[in-house]
Protein backbone atom coordinates (compact mmCIF):
# COMPACT_ATOMS: atom_id res chain seq x y z
CA UNK A 1 0.00 0.00 0.00
CA UNK A 2 1.30 3.43 -0.76
CA UNK A 3 0.02 6.91 0.36
CA UNK A 4 0.32 9.86 -1.96
CA UNK A 5 0.52 13.63 -0.47
CA UNK A 6 0.64 16.36 -3.25
CA UNK A 7 1.26 19.98 -2.29
CA UNK A 8 2.43 23.21 -4.42
CA UNK A 9 -0.13 23.99 -5.65
CA UNK A 10 -1.54 27.62 -6.17
CA UNK A 11 -2.34 30.79 -8.48
CA UNK A 12 0.16 32.10 -10.70
CA UNK A 13 0.49 34.53 -13.58
CA UNK A 14 0.88 32.85 -17.04
CA UNK A 15 4.41 32.70 -17.84
CA UNK A 16 5.12 31.67 -14.65
CA UNK A 17 6.24 28.48 -12.84
CA UNK A 18 5.05 26.53 -9.87
CA UNK A 19 7.03 22.77 -8.32
CA UNK A 20 4.38 20.73 -7.52
CA UNK A 21 5.62 17.74 -4.99
CA UNK A 22 4.51 14.55 -4.26
CA UNK A 23 5.36 12.95 -1.03
CA UNK A 24 4.91 9.11 -0.86
CA UNK A 25 4.73 6.68 2.82
CA UNK A 26 6.02 3.05 2.61
CA UNK A 27 9.11 1.53 2.27
CA UNK A 28 8.68 0.18 -1.46
CA UNK A 29 8.65 3.93 -2.91
CA UNK A 30 11.10 2.72 -5.30
CA UNK A 31 9.82 0.14 -6.70
CA UNK A 32 6.88 2.03 -8.35
CA UNK A 33 6.63 4.00 -11.82
CA UNK A 34 5.33 7.29 -10.69
CA UNK A 35 3.02 9.34 -12.95
CA UNK A 36 1.59 13.10 -12.82
CA UNK A 37 -2.12 13.49 -14.34
CA UNK A 38 -4.16 16.37 -14.19
CA UNK A 39 -7.63 17.49 -15.14
CA UNK A 40 -9.17 19.67 -15.87
CA UNK A 41 -12.82 21.33 -15.06
CA UNK A 42 -15.41 18.99 -17.69
CA UNK A 43 -12.65 17.50 -18.99
CA UNK A 44 -11.09 13.92 -18.78
CA UNK A 45 -7.91 13.16 -16.78
CA UNK A 46 -5.02 13.27 -19.03
CA UNK A 47 -1.38 12.32 -18.19
CA UNK A 48 1.38 14.82 -17.81
CA UNK A 49 4.50 13.20 -17.59
CA UNK A 50 6.25 9.72 -15.57
CA UNK A 51 9.21 8.87 -14.48
CA UNK A 52 10.66 5.08 -14.09
CA UNK A 53 11.91 4.01 -10.96
CA UNK A 54 15.38 4.41 -10.70
CA UNK A 55 14.23 8.00 -12.30
CA UNK A 56 16.41 7.35 -15.35
CA UNK A 57 13.60 7.52 -17.52
CA UNK A 58 11.15 10.12 -17.86
CA UNK A 59 8.01 10.76 -19.99
CA UNK A 60 6.08 13.52 -21.39
CA UNK A 61 2.89 14.49 -22.72
CA UNK A 62 3.62 16.34 -26.44
CA UNK A 63 2.27 19.61 -25.23
CA UNK A 64 4.16 19.50 -22.15
CA UNK A 65 7.81 18.44 -23.46
CA UNK A 66 9.92 21.49 -23.10
CA UNK A 67 8.26 23.53 -20.09
CA UNK A 68 7.35 20.60 -17.14
CA UNK A 69 10.20 18.20 -15.89
CA UNK A 70 9.69 15.38 -13.34
CA UNK A 71 12.10 14.32 -11.22
CA UNK A 72 12.10 12.01 -8.31
CA UNK A 73 14.27 11.06 -4.76
CA UNK A 74 13.75 7.40 -3.69
CA UNK A 75 15.66 8.30 -0.58
CA UNK A 76 13.48 10.89 0.64
CA UNK A 77 10.10 8.95 -1.53
CA UNK A 78 9.16 12.30 -3.53
CA UNK A 79 8.35 12.72 -6.72
CA UNK A 80 8.02 16.81 -8.01
CA UNK A 81 6.71 18.14 -10.90
CA UNK A 82 9.14 21.67 -12.06
CA UNK A 83 6.12 23.72 -14.45
CA UNK A 84 7.48 26.52 -16.32
CA UNK A 85 6.35 28.61 -19.10
CA UNK A 86 2.54 27.94 -17.55
CA UNK A 87 -0.59 28.60 -19.86
CA UNK A 88 -4.01 29.47 -18.83
CA UNK A 89 -4.95 26.08 -20.43
CA UNK A 90 -2.68 24.43 -17.86
CA UNK A 91 -5.20 25.13 -15.08
CA UNK A 92 -7.00 21.85 -13.42
CA UNK A 93 -6.10 19.63 -10.61
CA UNK A 94 -2.90 17.74 -10.26
CA UNK A 95 -2.49 14.02 -9.23
CA UNK A 96 0.34 12.25 -8.27
CA UNK A 97 -0.15 8.68 -8.54
CA UNK A 98 2.25 5.44 -8.45
CA UNK A 99 1.71 2.47 -10.99
CA UNK A 100 3.60 -1.09 -10.25
CA UNK A 101 3.02 -1.78 -14.18
CA UNK A 102 5.28 -1.19 -17.09
CA UNK A 103 3.05 1.59 -18.94
CA UNK A 104 3.60 5.45 -18.37
CA UNK A 105 -0.02 6.62 -18.66
CA UNK A 106 -2.03 3.95 -17.76
CA UNK A 107 -2.94 1.00 -15.17
CA UNK A 108 -2.17 3.26 -12.28
CA UNK A 109 -2.29 1.61 -8.47
CA UNK A 110 -2.43 4.56 -6.47
CA UNK A 111 -3.64 7.70 -6.38
CA UNK A 112 -3.02 10.98 -3.97
CA UNK A 113 -6.03 13.70 -3.59
CA UNK A 114 -4.95 15.99 -6.20
CA UNK A 115 -3.58 19.87 -5.74
CA UNK A 116 -4.90 22.93 -7.42
CA UNK A 117 -3.26 24.73 -10.03
CA UNK A 118 -4.70 27.99 -11.43
CA UNK A 119 -2.98 29.67 -14.28
CA UNK A 120 -4.22 32.99 -14.84
CA UNK A 121 -3.64 35.24 -17.97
Amino acid sequence: QVQLVESGGGLVQAGGSLRLSCAASGRTFSFYTMGWFRQAPGKEREFVAAIRRSGGTTYYADSMKGRFTIFRDNAKNTVTLQMNSLKPEDTAVYYCAASRGSSYTRDYDYWGQGTQVTVSS
